[in-house]
């Protein structure tokens, strides 16, 4: 395990971030990188989808919400933030609001929950 983490760590560490360039991941480098550790991780599907599962420790900000801009600049523009939806529209329609609120490392989960459950990673209910 410790062995994952380090190259769970030296992976996030080789990600090179540019503020309108966001990294684009799937399912299995995602999971390597929650699991190395200060990541975000924002799901911008809706109240309902979240609570039918979602990934373990992902803060759930609805992109059709009222409030969306406002939650999103309560958050960290400096930490690596991993946006998703369930199967990455909506997710990749948001990047452009966190590129506009100054997020520096930004990484869409390419497939989203759907990519995410089909790969067997863990889901939180």
């Amino acid at each position: 395990m410790k062995h994952f983490l380090i190259l769970a760590a030296t992976f996030l560490a080789s990600l090179s971030f540019a503020a309108d360039a966001p990294k684009h991941v799937k399912a299995e480098d995602a999971f390597k990188l929650i699991a190395a550790g200060g990541v975000v991780i924002v799901d911008v599907r809706t109240a309902d989808e979240f609570k039918e599962g979602h990934i373990k420790g992902a803060k759930n900000i609805d992109i059709m919400g009222d409030e969306f801009e406002a939650q999103l600049a309560k958050l960290d523009k400096t930490q690596p933030t991993l946006v998703h939806c369930q199967a990455g529209g909506r997710s990749m329609r948001a990047l452009k609001v966190f590129q506009k609120l100054g997020f520096e490392k930004l990484i869409h989960l390419d497939e989203g929950f759907a990519g995410w459950e089909a790969a067997g990673k863990p889901v939180e209910k």
